[in-house]
């Protein structure tokens, strides 16, 4: 009986821990939103409106000052390399890709996108 609960016993635990593997690790998936081509992207209609959930900290005291009015010339530029979105530092240092401090909010995917999408489109005050 001993040896029959041996034999249970070790098949039990290679079957345990051998019985789940995986060959590769899941992909990431890429959270950023493409905006099509044939969607305008406006500074003061579209990314400005983002703008307001950041004024609680960037509001003249934090730099970039984000208010509304202020933010075009706070960013572009200094932060913003127009038509580079990637290697613009305002949009790696993003809630939700970068952000230096723990802001307390995420923007969302449609949101980085269509900031990605203005940058990348020339980062234009229209």
């Amino acid at each position: 009986m001993k040896r029959l609960l041996k034999i249970v016993l070790v098949s039990s635990l290679s079957l345990c821990c051998f019985s789940c593997y995986y060959d590769e690790l899941p992909e990431e998936q890429d959270l950023v939103v493409e905006i099509p081509d044939d969607v305008v992207v406006s500074f003061n209609d579209d990314v400005q409106p983002i703008f307001s959930q950041c004024t609680g900290c960037h509001n003249g005291n934090t730099s970039p000052d984000l208010r509304e009015g202020n933010a075009f010339n706070a960013i572009v530029p200094q932060y913003v390399s127009a038509g580079d979105a990637e290697n613009s530092e305002f949009y790696k240092k993003l809630p939700g890709n970068d952000h230096p401090v723990e802001a307390g909010l995420v923007l969302t995917s449609d949101e980085i996108g269509i900031i990605k999408a203005w940058i990348d489109r020339g980062a234009e005050n229209n």
